[in-house]
């Protein structure tokens, strides 16, 4: 009835808690090639935005988790609403690549 007030619910963990998370999931850096050339999380999949939302089914699955970073968490953030209402299992990290302060980079 008063769904305007509903709670945001997408799942999301904050940057500092990706460390400990690294080598159990599985992350998609949905930043563009420009972005992602100044440095990426090992282990992370490169897919820009755009082309993970125009073909999600190639890049995912329903049956697993998958991670979500960009630079700040804001398009993330509007990726995992996208992909949890076409039934995708998403997480949004909190702060983006801008805030990670791990010794998990790569450049």
């Amino acid at each position: 009835m008063f769904s305007i007030f509903k709670k945001n619910s997408i799942k999301s963990i904050l940057i500092s808690e990706l460390d400990e998370k690294l080598n159990e999931i599985n992350l998609i850096d949905i930043r563009e090639s420009y972005e992602t050339s100044k440095g990426f999380i090992k282990g992370s999949k490169k897919v820009p935005m755009s082309t993970l939302l125009n073909n999600p089914e190639k890049y995912l699955n329903k049956e697993d988790e998958y991670y979500i970073i960009c630079q700040s968490g804001m398009r993330s953030l509007r990726t995992c609403k996208i992909l949890n209402k076409l039934g995708y299992n998403v997480f949004n990290i909190k702060g983006g690549f801008g805030s990670y302060t791990g010794k998990n980079i790569k450049r």
